[in-house]
């Protein structure tokens, strides 16, 4: 634990025949209808009639023998000719699959479905597949899904944009959560430390495939990319959207701070910091050691000045100052989103190290982590850098280490704790 005394403050309907549309429709109303069935029993005997088409078959089984049910989301491609969805959505009723909600993406040929199901524990993926390939479909691609997915895409959309508006951060994690398990890098207009930038992305965008290119607002490229899975105009457009309200709406951070304690009595403020703070940073700099700057950048002191533009940017990351009461910026703390990957890292001022305010600052950093979904986080450090060591260990998580030339990466699984200072090393190399 830190010494620090904590102070909290339809798509347009494709072109199907009017009989098949009506009758999809007509299912969907009643299976959604806001008047409830007369009984539970009545309940699960409607939906059978309904999903099979039939009214005279056997009634449903009972709750109990039907056993557990399983979310899915469902992609695939079917043949923009009337009544192919109907075709599709009678062969999922037939084995008893709920359809919670359905999107549509045209495209210049066919049209790709995306469905979140409810199906009976006993078809597995494989199962799903099939009868979706037997009734038309083309490839699909299915996995499992969760709670979370049962907000229909309005609302998520606007959820995504509500918490990209109140902070830049928020950009890159809300178009994974838009477009589904993809890496997303973010790339400068200028490289850190100078040099030939990324081939010039237009204002437009680019889409190939299973890789959209689009124009950073600080005119460099955020490239995305999943395997197997190509980007529909549809989501391509709704990429586009998103990116283009984080730049009309500009540099922005959440407001608030948290004013802490230390032990011998002084107060400290711990805030979100981005480019704004690039002056006050480097006057850290000039304050700090050679020791203390090349224990955080790996490299020649004179270039570390080099480094805060991109750290200090909300595009790639999320930052925290340390600020003594005074205003000076004492300690800076970086999450930083690298691909599907997260690192952190830590950098405090010598006269100030040693308080807890390092571990403070990493707490916090892992639990934005946490709260942005990662799975992990690493950070770059070296074996005699006992600060940073020991607060990750002070993390609780299970840790990983390797050692490669001398450099430590130490990796963080977020999860349930194994207990305070509980470490486990599961890939290590002699230096």
């Amino acid at each position: 634990m830190s010494d620090v005394t904590r102070a909290k403050q339809g798509r347009p309907v494709r072109a199907v025949t009017r009989s098949a549309m009506e009758a999809f429709q007509a299912w969907w109303t009643r299976r959604h209808g806001h008047a409830p069935p007369r009984s539970d029993t009545d309940a699960r005997s409607l939906s059978r009639k309904q999903q099979t088409g039939s009214s005279d078959g056997p009634p449903a089984a009972p709750e109990a023998a039907r056993g557990e049910s399983t979310l899915w989301r469902v992609r695939t491609t079917v043949q923009d000719e009337p009544g192919s969805l109907a075709a599709l959505c009678t062969a999922l009723g037939g084995r008893r699959v709920d359809i919670l909600s359905l999107q549509t993406h045209p495209l210049a040929e066919g049209t790709v479905d995306e469905f979140l199901l409810r199906a009976p524990d006993e078809l597995m993926g494989s199962d799903l597949t099939r009868l979706v390939s037997l009734a038309g479909g083309a490839d699909t691609w299915i996995e499992r899904a969760d709670a979370h997915d049962l907000v229909d895409a309005p609302t998520r959309v606007l959820d995504l944009a509500t918490r990209t508006a109140l902070d830049a951060a928020e950009l890159p994690l809300a178009l994974r959560q838009l477009l589904g398990r993809c890496t997303i890098r973010q790339l400068p207009a200028t490289p850190v430390g100078g040099g030939r930038g990324e081939e010039h992305v237009p204002v437009e965008g680019v889409l190939d495939d299973t890789v959209m290119r689009l124009r950073a607002p600080d005119g460099g490229q955020i490239t995305v990319e999943r395997p197997y899975l190509p980007f529909t105009p549809t989501e391509f457009a709704r990429a586009r959207a998103l990116v283009e309200l984080d730049a009309r709406l500009g540099p922005r951070v959440p407001a608030g701070q948290d004013v802490l304690t230390l032990p011998e009595g002084n107060e400290i403020t711990m805030r979100r910091a981005d480019v704004r703070d690039l002056e006050a940073a480097k006057a850290m700099h000039e304050r700090c050691s050679a020791r203390t700057l090349g224990m955080r950048y790996h490299g020649p002191v004179g270039d570390a000045d080099r480094y805060l533009n991109h750290l200090l940017s909300p595009r790639f990351g999320r930052t925290l100052a340390v600020q003594t009461a005074s205003g000076r910026v004492v300690g800076l703390g970086h999450l930083l989103w690298d691909g599907d990957e997260t690192e952190v890292a830590l950098l405090i001022e010598d006269k100030w190290q040693r308080r807890g305010i390092g571990a403070e600052l990493l707490e916090r950093l892992v639990a934005m982590a946490g709260e942005a979904g990662c799975e992990s986080v690493y950070a770059v450090t070296q074996a005699s850098n006992t600060g940073m060591v020991t607060a990750m260990r002070g993390l609780g998580l299970p840790l990983d280490y390797q050692i490669e030339e001398g450099t430590l990466v130490i990796t963080a699984r977020l999860g349930t704790p194994l207990g305070e200072g509980a470490v486990r090393v599961t890939n290590a190399e002699a230096s």
